[in-house]
């Protein structure tokens, strides 16, 4: 993955975060990786500007304690500066509205935990097509 992405990862659980990061480390992904633990301070560091701004990836959990991944994505949706994001969903549950429900607020993709590094770097393949198409000059 040649690309540099500043990854937020917005997850309740510490062994899901450990998990990312240890798959990051273990293959050698530079890209930095900002951590918040529930929608209300994944948004407020969007919103501050703690995350760079180019190519922002959101790795979001679905079930989370005070606002869930849902929720958030529907703020998200509705804020002009952020709305444009990119979201790949990380869930536990493969429960169909879920799903449904995620990609109508349009997420670039959906992992199903535990993350592995395969299923992570096949998202973020798709993601970077994506990007490619998107950034063509």
């Amino acid at each position: 993955m040649g690309v540099m992405m500043n990854i937020l990862l917005v997850e309740d659980d510490e062994v899901d975060v450990m998990n990312v990061q240890r798959a990051f480390r273990k293959h050698n992904i530079a890209n930095p990786l900002f951590l918040a633990g529930n929608g209300v301070e994944a948004l407020e560091m969007l919103r501050r500007g703690d995350v760079p701004a180019e190519r922002r990836l959101v790795l979001l959990d679905l079930n989370m304690p005070r606002m869930n991944g849902i929720e958030f994505l529907r703020e998200l949706r509705a804020d002009p500066e952020l709305r444009s994001t990119s979201v790949v969903v990380l869930t536990t549950s493969n429960d169909e509205r879920d799903r449904v429900e995620a990609y109508n607020l349009n997420v670039a993709g959906y992992i199903l935990k535990p993350v592995t590094f395969q299923n992570f770097c096949d998202a973020m393949l798709t993601l970077n097509k994506y990007w490619s198409l998107v950034e063509m000059p």
